[in-house]
Order: structure tokens, then C-alpha cells, then sequence
């Protein structure tokens, strides 16, 4: 049996790869992984506690979670995609939609 601490750990890691990429990388994709690798890394942590208190709330804020990833997936690569077809570049700092 693996211990908690030791998905912990992996949730830690995951979650600060996620944000170190949000935070450095310039590329629109690359921003949308990072957010959907600290959502995982989130859920992972539920799962962990959910298991180690024998309850099942955990996975219930899993399945939100799950469904809060899927929504912004849909509607974030359709704004991805608009952005690429009018601005022709995923580059964040080319990106400004307010200047013409």
C-alpha cells in the first residue's frame, strides 16, 4: 500500500510545474496545459484524502472539478482558436486585443 504523503508529493510537483509554466512559458497552448496540469494535480490531492478518510466527498469535488476542466477546455480553445484566426499568432505578448 502506497502511502499518502507520497501522492501528495506528486500533486506538489505537478501543481508547481503547472504554475511555473503559466507563469514563464509565452504560448497560448502552452498557458492552457499548465492550467488543465494544476486542475489534475488538484484532483489528485482529492482522491488522495478521499481514500486515506474512507469518504466519498473528495471524488464528488473531483467530478465537479472534472466538469469545470471539460466547460473550459470547450470554451477556451474556441477562444484560442478566434484568437489565432484574427491575430494569426499564439504568442501572449502579440496578443492584445484592446490595441488595433
Amino acid at each position: 500500500m502506497v502511502p499518502v504523503s507520497y501522492y501528495l508529493v506528486l500533486s506538489a510537483v505537478l501543481f508547481t510545474l503547472g504554475v511555473a509554466a503559466f507563469l514563464f512559458k509565452r504560448n497560448i497552448i502552452t498557458i492552457f496545459m499548465s492550467i488543465e496540469l494544476m486542475l489534475n494535480a488538484v484532483n489528485l490531492s482529492f482522491v488522495a484524502f478521499a481514500n486515506m478518510h474512507k469518504d466519498v466527498s473528495g471524488h464528488v469535488f473531483v467530478f465537479f472539478v472534472m466538469v469545470v476542466a471539460a466547460a473550459e477546455a470547450a470554451v477556451g480553445l474556441a477562444i484560442i482558436i478566434a484568437i489565432y484566426r484574427t491575430r494569426e499568432t499564439l504568442n501572449v505578448d502579440r496578443v492584445n486585443l484592446l490595441k488595433l
